[in-house]
């Protein structure tokens, strides 16, 4: 009581301006304890705009409303005695509501008010266990970076550590480290590749399934995560969905690179504020098709399809229920009648093939929220995923142009999981959260492919599994200055008794008001791709082996020494350094230089038998984020990474791994004008320079001698590309009617036509070795709409 009345005082002296305005919209949400998720009373909700002086306190449930806010870019000011405050952003626009679900960090010295302006740090993650590399992310970003067309992985390409495998997918290289070695979380439920045509085992694809106008604030990161995340190496994308409007209906139409898109919000029940949310998309490309347009290569015309949906129920004694999902399809053929013989690749040119591709992938979940009291709730989810794909490819004969079966590959795989993680502060100093996470799983997995003169099967298998994970983290905050994050994580796979045990800990020291230093360490493991563990030996006498039954988990401990200074409240400067050592990897049995730890950048895994875990390789660099957060009409982002990635296979030879680029540049900046008070104009670019992709060199004699592209593996990732340059701008218009928000933008990708390498192959029929470069100038339209 004590609390709502000072805010009440508060509230009454905010200086209130009337104003004029024709069109404004309502902000609104609810404000709690971050640990707790108990809603704070009284709590102080400020529009913070020099003209516009608004306010709100929250009700008995936590809840607070604004009415007529401005349009434009706004801030959004929270506080709560005995709490850190916040300063929010958000584009507020005529065509939807403001909606915030604010979580409030108790200060260790309580009764303790802090400055309103003192926690404006937009890029801290959700995750009140991450110490080190790790920042959030909005959907608001997802839209705006130049280049990110929409897509997570896309934009997070522009932080520092992190790197593009390619412009035709959005694999993620994360310090050197495998696309594989990356987890994608989504609700809390860890979740198969989410992109169209991505196959089993790998992390990345050419057009995410993930649909940015669903997505919460969510956290990224790069390396020494808490113990609460597991089977992973690399980095962990934590994404959140937020939930619908549970006061009014709202709808969304949008066409642009992921395709077109329908979709709808609102309330399925005041009384128990139930809402829902569901988007669909089908294909751009796809709705050509069936208009008789083909903007492909002939057939070859990329069909997919998704959906994202979500639902939420609250309850005063039952808690909170949730009930969501995603899940995609993607088919593409290619025809040799179709291809165009003008345009050189390595495909085409030494092999006349048909081929039908296909995958799906689906996710749903439930999950409920308990609060015991004041200080302690608990999360219960279930859930179940899966991913398929379907390949088949034909050889077309020479002598009469008929189609010979090749290769085929029909695979699939089903988790069934169910977790439980309870949540305890037992004072302002100390919280603890534990979880246990048990998963089913099943698969299919048959792949072949002809190997003169048989249809020799690389895997035939199919069954079940288990996969054990637990955790336990305890945070200790000394003050407000000091505190520690320490954990365990442990994993267990029950398909060959494998098991890990994995310590985590953080330090952080706030050495003064906005400037810190912190420390993580940890032990990180991951299992192999499903796929791997079935790889057949076959024996002269047709005899099969699984060489790889008994591959154990991957492993990586972390180090990371961190530095942070906010010289204001929207300009910051992080320098990162870490080092990473790398061990049981799986390599050959035999003397050669694969590793799976170059692995994860394609369109499926390699299919290498006799493995075992005897590979190793470090990682080690320096990283610098400068980055002007959104104000005053524009901001910028200038990343820097300097890294080394080594790998040693079963030859006992240091070597680059594939993925060792060296640095990455990225430049990005944008600007917003408002005009009539009620539209945007906006303009952003970015400027990314990296190291050239690494390479096997050709062996030309022998590649003349068999008709094919063969390599010379003793120089393996020796020499690299020519460094990689690309400029990508977007411009974008936003209005606003009374009740409506249209929106258009061009985003130009690779706005010089720059040509970066890919990657060269031997051309037989002109007996050369040709360049494959990756994609050229780019335009993709888009156009939204919000009603």
């Amino acid at each position: 009581m004590k609390k709502f009345t000072h805010s009440l005082i508060l509230i009454t002296f905010i200086p209130v301006k009337l104003f004029s305005q024709s069109i404004t919209q309502t902000a609104r949400g609810t404000v709690s304890d971050k640990l707790t998720r108990e809603t704070l009373i009284g709590a102080v909700v400020l529009l913070v705009d020099s003209s516009h002086q608004k306010g709100s306190l929250t009700d008995t449930e936590g809840n607070f409303r604004i009415t007529n806010v401005p349009l434009g870019r706004q801030q959004f000011a929270v506080s709560y005695i005995g709490y850190k405050s916040q300063v929010l952003s958000a584009v507020v626009t005529s065509g939807k509501e403001v909606v915030f679900n604010v979580e409030l960090e108790q200060s260790v010295i309580e009764g303790k008010e802090v400055k309103v302006v003192a926690e404006r740090r937009k890029d801290k993650p959700n995750n009140e266990m991450a110490t080190v590399s790790a920042r959030s992310f909005t959907f608001e970003e997802t839209s705006r970076y130049a280049g990110s067309l929409l897509d997570p992985a896309r934009m997070a390409m522009n932080y520092a550590g992190v790197n593009g495998a390619s412009d035709a997918r959005n694999d993620i290289i994360i310090r050197g480290n495998s696309p594989l070695g990356l987890l994608w979380r989504l609700n809390g439920v860890d979740i198969p590749n989410p992109n169209h045509f991505g196959s089993l085992g790998v992390t990345g694809g050419p057009i995410s399934i993930l649909n940015n106008n669903s997505l919460d604030k969510s956290d990224f990161l790069t390396g020494a995560f808490p113990a609460e995340y597991g089977n992973a190496i690399g980095g962990a994308f934590d994404l959140q969905m937020r939930n619908g409007n549970n006061e009014q209906h709202e709808f969304l139409g949008q066409i642009g690179f992921n395709g077109l898109e329908l979709g709808a919000e609102g309330p399925l029940s005041k009384k128990n504020n139930a809402s829902y949310m569901m988007n669909y998309r089908y294909s751009t490309l796809g709705v050509f098709k069936a208009l008789g347009l083909n903007f492909g290569a002939g057939s070859a015309v990329p069909q997919y399809q998704d959906i994202t949906f979500k639902a939420d129920l609250t309850s005063k004694k039952a808690g909170k229920f949730s009930l969501f999902g995603i899940g995609g399809i993607s088919y593409a053929e290619t025809l040799d009648k179709d291809r165009d013989t003008t345009v050189d690749n390595i495909y085409d040119n030494n092999m006349r093939q048909n081929g039908n591709f296909g995958n799906n992938m689906g996710v749903v979940g439930l999950t409920h929220v308990y609060l015991f009291n004041n200080s302690a709730y608990s999360k219960l989810t279930i859930a179940a995923s899966t991913a398929a794909q379907s390949y088949k490819i034909d050889s077309i004969s020479t002598t009469d142009n008929s189609p010979v079966p090749w290769y085929r590959n029909a695979s699939d795989q089903q988790k069934y999981s169910v977790s439980y993680v309870l949540n305890k502060k037992f004072s302002s100093k100390n919280f603890i959260k534990a979880g246990l996470d048990l998963k089913q799983i099943d698969f299919s997995i048959h792949d072949s492919i002809f190997d003169n003169p048989i249809f020799k099967r690389h895997a035939d298998a199919s069954g079940g599994s288990q996969l054990l994970q637990a955790f336990a983290v305890w945070q200790h905050r000394f003050s407000d200055k000091l505190s520690v994050n320490s954990g365990l994580h442990y994993q267990y796979f029950a398909y060959n008794s494998t098991y890990a045990l994995e310590p985590r800990l953080g330090i952080k020291w706030e050495m003064k008001e906005g400037r810190s230093l912190s420390f993580g360490t940890g032990m990180h493991s991951q299992l192999q791709p499903m796929y791997t563990y079935f790889q057949q030996t076959l024996h002269p006498d047709f005899s099969v082996t699984l060489t790889n039954k008994n591959l154990g988990f991957t492993k990586s401990n972390h180090f990371v020494l961190a530095f942070d200074q906010l010289f204001s409240n929207n300009l910051r400067l992080k320098i990162e350094t870490y080092y990473q050592q790398l061990y049981n990897i799986p390599v050959e049995m035999r003397p050669s230089t694969w590793s799976m730890q170059n692995e994860g950048a394609d369109f499926g895994i390699s299919a290498i038998d006799s493995l075992e875990n005897k590979g190793t390789g470090k990682n080690y660099g320096a990283e610098l984020t400068f980055e002007k957060f959104y104000s005053h009409g524009y901001y910028f982002l200038l990343t820097v990474s300097l890294y080394e990635s080594k790998y040693k296979a079963s030859d006992g030879i240091e070597r680059n791994t594939a993925f060792n680029g060296n640095y990455t540049l990225n430049t990005l900046a944008g600007k917003e004008w408002t005009i009539k008070k009620k539209n945007v104009l906006g303009l952003n670019f970015r400027i990314v320079t990296s190291g050239g992709k690494r390479y096997i060199p050709i062996d030309f004699a022998k590649s003349e001698a068999s008709g094919e592209t063969e390599y010379d593996y003793t120089q393996a990732y020796e020499q690299r590309q020519k460094d990689y340059f690309r400029t990508d701008i977007k411009i974008s218009y936003r209005f606003n009617g009374k009740k409506v928000t249209h929106e258009l933008a061009l985003d130009v990708d690779n706005v010089f036509n720059t040509k970066n390498i890919w990657q060269r192959y031997y051309d037989r029929s002109s007996n050369s070795i040709k360049t494959e470069y990756q994609a050229g100038r780019f335009p993709i339209p888009l156009y939204r709409i919000l009603f």
